[in-house]
């Protein structure tokens, strides 16, 4: 009986022992996946939130007066209608508001990619642009073309020293900072 003892603890020492090590190793190896499976999971976030502070950029370029303005080929074209007296200061006003909000509302999912911060200023930034493009119109004559309303506009907006579109982009820019430095 002692004899059998006398094998049987050792056995079991090592035994013991020897699951201890494996279940160790690969309790380890467990935190090592986990860790490479967070590691690329984060790459893929990051890279989607880059895309989304690239969208939420060109939102905001693109719904500055100039911008719109200038490259909406059908604004192109209907501010060349005004010269015929066919667009008139309301068209152009209602078509910039519509810019506006369609741009908006095309980029609206990007918010959960942003902090609550710089998605309070983009809506700022668009808030206050239909606020300005509204108070330029109001400020005109009835009878004004579409081209002064576009010069108006313009002017009113390069003079209007930092805007709202420029605090967003700068937003936008240190929370892109913050999250390639993590």
């Amino acid at each position: 009986m002692m004899q059998i003892l006398g094998y049987t603890i050792p056995a079991l020492v090592v035994l013991l022992c020897t699951w201890i090590i494996l279940y160790l190793t690969m309790r380890q190896e467990e935190r090592k996946r986990l860790f490479e499976l967070q590691r690329a999971s984060q790459k893929e976030i990051t890279a989607v939130r880059l895309r989304a502070y690239e969208r939420l950029s060109l939102l905001l370029e693109r719904t500055q007066p100039e911008a719109m303005l200038m490259n909406e080929s059908s604004m192109a074209h209907q501010m060349a209608q005004d010269i015929k007296g066919i667009y008139t200061m309301s068209d152009l006003q209602r078509e910039l508001l519509r810019t506006v909000r369609l741009e908006f509302d095309h980029n609206m999912s990007q918010q959960i990619y942003v902090s609550d911060e710089t998605w309070d200023k983009i809506i700022l930034a668009r808030d206050e642009m239909a606020a300005f493009i509204n108070t330029i119109g109001i400020q005109m004559k009835k009878d004004c073309t579409a081209m002064d309303y576009a010069k108006s506009l313009l002017t009113a907006y390069v003079s209007n020293g930092e805007t709202p579109h420029q605090k967003a982009i700068y937003a936008l820019k240190e929370e892109v900072r913050r999250t390639l430095n993590c």
